[in-house]
């Protein structure tokens, strides 16, 4: 945020008032030209307001005001004279008036002063036909637009196309508006006109309450009564010594606790940062929920999103300790490093990559190196020891108790049946996650990309309780039947199950991208394909983990509840 270069009195009008004269050419007049063809927005605050474009007649309102727009010249041929496949030559054109209106509310009762209500502004091209001593240094005295009428007419505006170099005249108008009618209190209203009514989150809710009322029922029928059966079987079975030969899961009680075969520390790994992201997040909505932090403003809940997620790193540590020593494991060091540095390291590299190219284009959202080195020392001197720590705890607690023995060789895996293939698990496991959050997903990339505001944080934190419960049930159900069809490797793909939510977040933010943003140019696509790629990895880890930690707590119940010898 830049201080602008606008003056005026408090309830005081300011007629037209031309700021500066520029004169473009070559490469600037090129560069201009492409913010207007690209769709660039100015965004301007007073008192904590965005200024806001909106319109009575059409019923709209959005935040910030564009640049300039194009339209078709008007030194096209008549539609008489056109050939087959002319189109018409599309002119540039500049915003370079903007007429402000300050809406306030007044009360000598009840407090001294104003209090701003609203902050709008009516962008206007206009070439200005103004000698160059009319514009004066506003720091001496201040020059007004005499005589000239500034409205938005084709004959007067303002062409960035009338040759290689173009003479403008920056100026501006300001009219405070006095209104009783709205309060200091109700003045966010109109920025949330855009955003959903609160029935539709309602609706989200019922959707996400349905699925997994309709999971919890599945596991209702068929997990208990049929656990229910098949260990009273088993237990009579043992009981009257019958040489029957066993079925079902209970044949992989010597293999089911077998450390996964391929990658334990990366898979510990995964889970203990999982864990951490879930667990960060929904702190971050319970400090929006008690006002603590600011949900009209993103950087603040950006910013508490970060912190904690820094200082809940023990979390991420105890977990991923206490999985890896579930496995076998000894190379414990290199396990606290790596869920340490692991997701941090693979963010900042691709926001490293990015921020470089950011940078070369001169885009404001590119980070500068003062930034950086601070997140460095955030996670240095927080994060990286709160890990340690929550390991050291982890490496220490009492290794986790198995009901069953595991068998010096593995059994062998018989060929399963297709609906239980490892991609068709995991296609099946992902959709039910993404499912239960698609209504409120479509919101919340609104917000972040469609300048709309989200604010609904209690619905945030119920649909993520239910994205929780959603996991952990299709996890269980999942790791049941792959038991079932006699195969011991539950491990990774009860991680992957649910983890494949993630991917649907990605496949959902390229149709948005598709159909919902207009982006024109590389870059902007890139920059939203990097984003998206974060959110949907910490989607993925988060899912992943739930699930993970389902099916280990159900493994050790069911095969806990059954007679081994």
């Amino acid at each position: 945020m830049k201080p602008a270069p606008f003056r005026t009195l408090t309830s005081v009008d300011s007629p037209c008032t031309p700021m500066c004269r520029v004169k473009l050419e070559g490469k600037k007049l090129r560069w201009v030209k492409r913010l207007v063809d690209r769709q660039y927005r100015v965004q301007l605050q007073l008192d904590s307001l965005p200024v806001l474009l909106r319109s009575s007649e059409l019923n709209y309102a959005v935040r910030g005001y564009p640049v300039g727009f194009k339209a078709p010249s008007t030194n096209s041929p008549p539609p008489a004279t056109k050939k087959r496949g002319f189109q018409d030559r599309m002119n540039v054109f500049l915003y370079n008036h903007l007429k402000f209106a300050i809406t306030y509310h007044q009360d000598p009762e009840m407090f001294d002063g104003i209090r701003i209500t609203g902050f709008d502004v009516h962008p206007v091209s206009i070439a200005h036909n103004m000698p160059k001593e009319a514009i004066v240094n506003e720091e001496t005295k201040v020059s007004t637009c005499v005589g000239m009428d500034i409205e938005n007419e084709s004959s007067t505006y303002l062409s960035l196309d009338n040759g290689n170099s173009v003479d403008i005249i920056y100026s501006y108008d300001i009219t405070w508006v006095e209104s009783d009618n709205l309060l200091w209190a109700d003045r966010w209203d109109v920025y949330l006109v855009g955003a959903p009514d609160d029935d539709i989150h309602y609706y989200s809710i019922v959707n996400s309450l349905m699925i997994v009322v309709f999971m919890t029922g599945a596991i209702a029928t068929i997990m208990i009564r049929t656990l229910r059966k098949d260990i009273a079987g088993y237990n009579e079975l043992q009981t009257l010594e019958e040489s029957q030969e066993e079925t079902g899961w209970k044949l992989v009680h010597g293999d089911v606790f077998r450390p996964p075969q391929f990658y334990p520390m990366l898979l510990s790994v995964m889970v203990g940062t999982g864990a951490q992201i879930g667990l960060a997040f929904g702190l971050s909505m319970v400090l929006a929920m008690l006002n603590i932090t600011n949900s009209m403003r993103k950087g603040q809940i950006l910013t508490s999103m970060i912190l904690l997620y820094v200082l809940c790193g023990s979390v991420a540590g105890y977990f991923s300790s206490r999985i890896y020593k579930f496995c076998d494991a000894s190379n414990w060091k290199l396990n606290t490093i790596a869920t340490a540095t692991a997701l941090p390291g693979v963010f900042v590299s691709m926001f490293t990559i990015l921020n470089i190219f950011l940078s070369f284009a001169g885009a404001a959202t590119a980070v500068s190196f003062l930034t950086i080195i601070v997140l460095f020392l955030l996670w240095v001197t927080i994060s990286a020891p709160m890990v340690f720590i929550g390991a050291f705890i982890g490496l220490k607690a009492k290794a986790l108790d198995v009901p069953t023995k595991t068998k010096q060789i593995a059994r062998v895996i018989p060929e399963a049946p297709w609906h239980m293939n490892s991609g068709v698990t995991m296609l099946m496991g992902g959709v039910l996650p993404f499912g239960s959050v698609c209504i409120e997903l479509a919101f919340i990339m609104s917000a972040l990309w469609l300048h709309q505001i989200y604010y609904v944080m209690g619905f945030l934190l119920a649909v993520l309780l239910i994205l929780g419960a959603t996991c952990a049930q299709v996890s269980i159900v999942l790791c049941y039947l792959q038991l079932c069809a006699e195969d011991h490797r539950w491990g990774w793909k009860s991680f992957l199950n649910c983890g494949m939510a993630g991917f649907y977040l990605f496949l959902y933010s390229l149709w948005f991208l598709s159909s919902r943003l207009d982006l024109v140019g590389l870059l902007p696509v890139a920059v939203y394909l990097t984003y998206m790629s974060m959110i949907s990895i910490c989607f993925g880890l988060f899912c992943g983990s739930v699930g993970f930690i389902s099916s280990l707590w159900f493994t050790r119940t069911i095969y806990g509840a059954v007679k081994v010898d």
